[in-house]
Parts: C-alpha cells; sequence; structure tokens
C-alpha cells in the first residue's frame, strides 16, 4: 500500500478535473481511499514519469517531456514529485 501524504492528496483532491469530468473526491479522506484503490503511484522525478509509462507499456515515442507531463493522468505535486493516476 502506498503512502500518500498531504501534499499529494490536496493535489489529486485540487485537480481532479483535469482527468474526470465531476469530482470523485470530495475530501482528504475520500482522496486517500481513492488513489490507494486505483494504483496511484508518486514518484520522484521526470524521469521516473516516463519509466513508469515505459514500464506499463503506454506509448510515450515521440513525445518531449513536457507533453508527458500534460498527461491528464500526471499531476504536479508541486515539489518535485509526480502523482500517476490511472483513470
Amino acid at each position: 500500500m502506498h503512502e500518500f501524504d498531504d501534499a499529494v492528496l490536496a493535489c489529486f483532491l485540487e485537480n481532479q478535473s483535469q482527468l474526470f469530468p465531476e469530482d470523485v473526491v470530495s475530501n482528504l479522506e475520500e482522496a486517500e481511499a481513492y488513489l490507494e484503490e486505483c494504483m496511484a503511484v508518486v514518484v520522484n522525478s521526470v524521469s521516473e514519469v516516463i519509466e513508469y509509462f515505459e514500464e506499463e507499456g503506454i506509448d510515450i515515442a515521440g513525445q518531449d517531456e513536457e507533453e508527458i507531463l500534460e498527461a491528464a493522468e500526471v499531476f504536479d505535486v508541486g515539489d518535485g514529485r509526480y502523482l500517476i493516476v490511472a483513470g
């Protein structure tokens, strides 16, 4: 089980609309439960985001870092970490 800290949970709570047409969580507790349920991951760098996509078999060929980070399932926590939520 992943441990999601408040920064990660708040990031998802505030930015969930980039991935979903309507809110799926309304507070930090729901955010944590949702992220655990969908096997979300927190990575520490852009290169780890790229590595995750490659390991998951997601085609990112020809995309630069900026395009990869603009993917709906990638959330910039704001402290150098990224939350990846499989939709």
